[in-house]
């Protein structure tokens, strides 16, 4: 299995990434990592722990599901984490000498699932704030636009919005009534004020994107299942923020770091790749 992308990140990816706030690299892990971590998302779905969310309604067909810091109970998920191309990847996006794991996250529509990814910003949900978090969401199915792939607005990072965050199975404990519920951008396509880019996937490519930048993805009506993890890292202007209304972390960090402290911290938020140490 790799532990580097099996192609360098341009200057043109860095430049790409910052103004429109999401891209895809294409082939970054080889076909081992696909096989493995696709065996470790059918454990998951088998097994999936205290942390599962199924976004599908009782009776509807298909398997909407939802996981997250999956790296601290699963070998395979860790290594990933912690030792796959992505920590690399991700500095290499942020211009970053070194960055942290934030958490992992795994999303897979089955054959026939109807429920879709509504419109929404990552960093409305988390206890953080800052620019340099990077979202890496890596296919290990082939993905379409029409079997569920991730849908953007380009650009839309840089508007200074910051939207109240929305969940498939519509958990109301996420709602900040002091925010702008996020628009419904599919009905604002034929709208020339929006850019929308969107990439079909190969097993093994990574969509990056800014925690502000706007997306959200189809029903899966394919005969086929869509499945990708979803990876965060921290660089250098990531803080801690534990407001109202956002996730809760594993490691129950609340109690070990204050308001305004860098995200990072052993065995929570660990350093998982840096620049001097790469370079030695």
């Amino acid at each position: 299995m790799n532990r580097h992308p099996l192609r360098p990140v341009s200057r043109e990816d860095v430049a790409r990434f910052k103004e429109d706030g999401a891209i895809c690299i294409r082939e970054v892990f080889d076909q081992e990592w696909v096989a493995r971590m696709n065996a470790a998302v059918d454990r998951l779905l088998a097994d999936p722990g205290k942390r599962a969310r199924e976004a599908t309604k009782a009776g509807d067909p298909g398997r909407f599901h939802m996981n997250v810091f999956m790296w601290r109970r699963d070998p395979d998920f860790r290594d990933f984490a912690l030792h796959s191309p992505l920590a690399e990847l991700g500095a290499t996006l942020l211009e970053a000498d070194k960055v942290s794991l934030f958490y992992d996250q795994a999303f897979v529509k089955e054959p026939g699932t109807r429920e879709v990814t509504q419109w929404h910003q990552d960093l409305p949900f988390w206890p953080a704030l800052g620019n340099d978090i990077i979202s890496l969401w890596v296919a290990l199915t082939p993905v379409t636009l029409e079997g569920s792939g991730v849908e953007y607005v380009a650009g839309s990072h840089k508007w200074g919005k910051f939207y109240q965050a929305q969940t498939p199975d519509k958990d109301s404990k996420f709602t900040d009534a002091t925010l702008e519920p996020c628009p419904n951008f599919s009905e604002l396509k034929g709208d020339p004020k929006y850019r929308f880019i969107s990439w079909d996937c190969q097993p093994g490519d990574v969509i990056c994107h800014h925690p502000l930048t706007i997306h959200g993805a189809g029903a899966n009506p394919l005969t086929s299942r869509r499945a990708a993890i979803s990876v965060r890292y921290a660089g250098k202007d990531a803080r801690w923020d534990p407001r109202a209304n956002v996730m809760k972390c594993d490691g129950d960090p609340e109690t070990k770091l204050k308001a305004g402290d860098p995200l990072v911290l052993d065995d929570v938020f660990p350093i998982t790749w840096e620049r001097e140490r790469a370079d030695a």
